[in-house]
């Protein structure tokens, strides 16, 4: 008998105890996904806030100047509404009635104290005296976005011509850019030879050169030579590999054994054999994200074209090519936005189609096995 009451005791206490555990549990259970929670509701408002000023001239892109410039009018782009009447055209308020109706009506005669409107949806009625300030009453709005304004930029900041010259020199610069550091950083990653440390040392420490100080002797030697006013000064530097692009690849070439360029020795590959098959495909997250990061540079690059292309306006790109628009069109932010828009495209798609390996290859890059 006091074994039987021994044993429920110890049971009633186990039973305690894991309904004890099982409380902690969803205690903690609830703990995490409320912290998950808030972390996830401060990034989507970081990311809004981020993102406001691009969807701020996305909308002003589909406006017109008269909805730019109206102070009144929302951020949407909307539209006052009007009516035909009798053959001419009046703007439409919504006007509330002393029966608590809210009904948008035709301002046909204004008046200091009561003003005369028609229903748009029975003209047939005739007019209808208001009493009342018709300044305070509310305009009447539609959507109405302006896609028009897209063809109308692109045919006047003549995008085809830009395009074409921003991909020449970006497909270009880029290929000569991942070609040349991808040489660079195989050497430094798998050979011996004197001086290789401080010579990638005196290689990196280009990265903290200030471009100011090398500006004016690079442009008075490209003078000197003839190159200003090509594309020269842009597209041949491009083939003497940047530091920044040799650091990332180096640190990914040193995470691939050794060993496997040994075993292709023994086979009787090449160096150079080793490095195009077994190398290079091995690498293809860093050099995505070198590609990606050289293209988006030269995407966006604004002060090279600018002072090497002066006075060749057929040749700029991008870049340079909104400035001279907005210059132009300063009156009308609404196509500006929209050229803007439109020298978006592209590199988001190239990102978001790419951005799994381009992560992949910045993550790796930065570790060391």
């Amino acid at each position: 008998m006091a074994t039987t009451t021994s044993s429920q005791s110890q049971s009633l206490v186990r039973a305690a105890k894991a309904e004890r555990l099982s409380e902690w549990q969803i205690r903690q259970r609830r703990r995490k996904i409320l912290t998950k929670a808030t972390i996830t509701m401060l990034a989507l408002f970081l990311l809004s806030l981020y993102l406001a000023p691009l969807g701020y001239g996305f909308l002003t892109s589909l406006k017109t100047t008269a909805q730019i410039s109206d102070s009144s009018s929302p951020i949407l782009p909307y539209s006052t509404y009007k009516f035909e009447y009798e053959g001419k055209s009046y703007d439409v308020y919504s006007v509330p009635f002393p029966d608590g109706d809210v009904r948008e009506m035709a301002l046909v005669k204004k008046g200091r104290e009561s003003s005369e409107f028609v229903d748009p949806n029975n003209p047939e009625a005739g007019l209808t005296i208001w009493e009342g300030r018709w300044r305070t009453l509310t305009p009447a709005r539609e959507l109405a976005p302006q896609w028009s304004n897209y063809p109308e930029a692109y045919a006047k900041i003549g995008f085809t011509r830009l395009l074409r010259n921003t991909l020449m020199y970006c497909i270009i610069t880029t290929i000569l850019a991942v070609s040349s550091a991808a040489f660079v950083s195989y050497g430094f990653a798998r050979y011996d030879f004197p001086f290789k440390n401080l010579l990638f040392i005196v290689l990196i420490a280009t990265i903290i050169l200030p471009p100011q100080v090398t500006l004016v002797p690079q442009y008075a030697f490209f003078t000197q030579i003839g190159w200003t006013g090509t594309w020269l000064p842009l597209i041949v530097p491009t083939a003497f590999a940047n530091a920044y692009n040799v650091f990332l690849m180096r640190q990914y070439f040193m995470t691939i054994p050794r060993e496997m360029d040994e075993a292709a020795m023994i086979d009787g590959a090449s160096h150079l054999r080793i490095f195009r098959s077994v190398v290079l495909p091995q690498a293809l997250p860093a050099l995505t994200a070198v590609t990606l990061f050289h293209f988006f540079f030269a995407w966006n690059d604004f002060f090279g074209p600018l002072i090497y292309l002066t006075g060749k306006r057929d040749l700029v790109p991008l870049s340079v090519g909104l400035t001279y628009f907005n210059g132009l069109y300063d009156t009308s932010p609404h196509l500006i936005q929209a050229a803007s828009i439109l020298t978006l495209v592209l590199p988001l798609a190239i990102f978001f189609l790419a951005q799994r390996v381009f992560i992949q290859g910045v993550v790796i890059t930065g570790v060391d096995k």
